[in-house]
């Protein structure tokens, strides 16, 4: 789509800003404002240069806009998804806390991650066969491709199969046990990742899983969404019956500046999250010709689990059988 001049935008879209839709803002003209209902009263505010694509697939509202200091950014329906800046500190923290805890993962399956984030993170592990993605969205994969290239290059892996669809319907049709992790990056429980967030997916992730096998799920934040982490606790400690742990890391452009993740795994060889077997960034170090980590460690990986005492205790009185 052709670039948008940004005063006709503000007028196109100020209304729907106003009434909670979330786009360029109509109050401070030149800045997108996050605003919905997911966290009321409070808005994040990006300055706009240019509006570089706004579209709409048959799912949400696509629109990638360059910030003065985020570099470029997507958003879907009014919600930031990633940044170039700060995209790092969610895609590496998704992808290795599960990944670096088990051994030699083979099989992996990412549910939404449709920009190739979590794609080129998995491809950082040396051990993995095959790559499965499953994205409903087809406009996500083809804009994030033509504007956020250093992220969406995930795909370029040939281990990478790439299934446009449904990811509640894909893994209902898994084979029983086939893969040793499932990655699911979704947005926020309204639209079409809603079911992606109730126990009957849960319980379909789980038994695509491998005995010992590891699922993280993206789980809100715990300044803004302890009522639904709360039921994501309770939904996983009921399907999975290895471990289930809570861990965080700060992403600046999402509300809050935090955002939660659930890892679990099955009955089988014991998962300990905490503490990672499989040190990815070492090995990054030895091989030069790979992009470095920028956010990932072995230390931020350990500290991850660490939670404030107000959530701890809900999480922890949540997890008990």
């Amino acid at each position: 789509m052709a670039q948008q001049n940004l005063t006709t935008a503000a007028v196109d879209n100020g209304a729907a800003a106003a009434n909670g839709g979330g786009s360029i803002s109509a109050v401070i003209p030149g800045w997108f404002s996050e605003i919905s209902t997911m966290w009321p009263g409070e808005a994040h505010s990006l300055k706009v240069e240019k509006i570089l694509f706004q579209g709409k697939s048959e799912y949400q509202d696509v629109m990638v806009f360059q910030s003065a200091t985020y570099g470029k950014v997507l958003v879907l329906d009014g919600v930031i998804q990633l940044t170039e800046r700060d995209e790092c500190a969610y895609q590496e923290m998704i992808t290795h806390l599960p990944l670096c805890s088990i051994p030699n993962p083979k099989k992996v399956l990412v549910i939404g991650g449709g920009d190739g984030g979590v794609l080129r993170e998995v491809a950082r592990h040396s051990s993995v066969e095959h790559i499965d993605i499953c994205e409903i969205d087809k406009m996500v994969v083809d804009v994030s491709k033509e504007h956020f290239p250093d992220v969406a290059v995930g795909y370029d892996d040939p281990r990478v199969t790439l299934h446009i669809g449904d990811g509640v319907a894909f893994l209902k049709a898994a084979e029983v046990g086939s893969y040793d992790a499932v990655i699911v990056d979704s947005s926020d429980p309204i639209g079409p990742a809603q079911e992606l967030f109730k126990k009957p997916f849960f319980e379909s992730v789980a038994k695509a899983l491998r005995p010992g096998g590891v699922m993280c799920t993206q789980a809100e934040s715990i300044w803004l969404h302890m009522h639904i982490i709360e039921g994501i606790v309770e939904n996983c400690r009921q399907v999975f019956k290895g471990s289930v742990n809570y861990a965080w890391t700060t992403v600046p452009t999402y509300p809050s500046g935090v955002i939660g993740f659930m890892l679990c795994s099955t009955e089988g060889p014991e998962v300990d999250f905490k503490n990672p077997i499989n040190p990815i960034d070492v090995k990054e170090n030895q091989n030069k010709s790979t992009i470095p980590l920028k956010f990932y460690n072995q230390e931020i990986h350990a500290a991850a689990f660490c939670l404030p005492s107000f959530a701890k205790k809900v999480i922890e009185s949540k997890a008990k059988n």
